[in-house]
């Protein structure tokens, strides 16, 4: 039985790209997974994440990663809501592979519903498992956690040598509100600002003011 794992590093961040990873795995492999110390990767150092990461690879049968940028994530929410847009990525990984089972996190608060919807963009009728803190519950999921947050963590390391030290890119940090009111206020809003959330839109409002 083949099983595939999907999960998403990036959903919040006002800066830089939101990754979907799916890998899949024989079931026999899975026990392995948590053997080797895989587990949700914010439960993981960076080190612990990259070392890991080979040996994800190495034990899967396949594995794909979506880096959506915030340029493209601007774009899609102009007809989109971020579950739609994570829910057709998802949905296409599925197409992919056809796995016998799948196992995801709902970004749904309705589990069921979120399901029934991946269900439905994957025209796979069984074998769906959506719940909330999947990483925590299934081994795959977790696998593909480690290799969406490394992917993120990879590319936000090349956008600090570019555009400097934005801090963690979420809209709580000082330090990243600071670096988007800089670019707002220079009239120069660089692509990897996500302009379409809410915190860019209200400094935005508040420099016009």
């Amino acid at each position: 039985m083949r099983v595939l794992g999907i999960d998403e590093a990036g959903r919040g961040p006002v800066i830089g790209p939101m990754v979907i990873a799916g890998v899949i795995f024989e079931a026999e492999i899975i026990p392995k997974l948590v053997s080797i110390g895989v587990k949700d990767s914010k439960k993981l150092t960076p080190r612990a994440r990259e070392r890991l990461l080979d040996k994800i690879l190495a034990m899967a049968e396949g594995s794909y990663v979506r880096v959506i940028s915030a340029a493209e994530i601007d774009e899609m929410r102009k007809t989109k809501n971020l579950n739609q847009i994570e829910a057709e990525e998802m949905a296409e990984m599925i197409r992919r592979s056809l796995p016998d089972e799948v196992h995801l996190g709902s970004v749904d608060v309705d589990e069921r519903r979120f399901g029934m919807e991946i269900m439905r963009l994957s025209g796979i009728a069984r074998g769906i498992r959506s719940v909330h803190h999947a990483e925590d519950r299934f081994p795959a999921v977790a696998a593909a956690s480690i290799v969406a947050k490394t992917t993120r963590d990879r590319a936000i390391s090349e956008l600090r040598k570019e555009y400097g030290d934005f801090g963690s890119g979420y809209p709580s940090d000082p330090k990243t509100r600071a670096f988007v009111c800089r670019a707002l206020a220079e009239k120069k809003c660089p692509p990897i600002i996500r302009a379409s959330w809410k915190t860019v839109v209200g400094l935005k409002g508040l420099q016009l003011s």
